[in-house]
């Protein structure tokens, strides 16, 4: 899967449960909020509290060096590089992600 087929992938979870294209309903909006809350509290394993407060958005990170993103009624992001840090996350991904969330003000939390 590439980035750009993962980043479509997600974008019902950007969208409430609901395929932004088609308008097809892929999980209930109450759903789609809970497994944002999961990503963004425990998608990146011992890391999901930096990744929680330095990006600021749920996300679910992958061993081969992916992290898949959500910015919540905004757009679904995927990212990849295989150099891992200490906890098994993409590092690059992770600091791109950091720096896509500072700039469009994207994080849940704000600035």
């Amino acid at each position: 899967m590439t980035c750009e087929q993962l980043a479509r992938a997600g974008l019902f979870l950007a969208a409430r449960g609901a395929n932004p294209v088609t308008g097809h309903s892929v999980v209930s909006p109450k759903r789609a909020r809970r497994i944002n809350a999961l990503m963004l509290t425990c998608g990146h394993y011992d890391g999901s509290g930096d990744f929680a407060y330095h990006v600021g958005l749920p996300g679910k990170s992958g061993v081969g060096g992916g992290i898949f993103a959500v910015a919540p009624g905004i757009a679904s992001i995927a990212v990849w590089s295989p150099g891992l840090n200490k906890v098994g996350n993409s590092l690059l991904g992770a600091v791109a992600l950091e720096m896509l969330a500072a700039r469009t003000g994207w994080s849940v939390f704000g600035d």
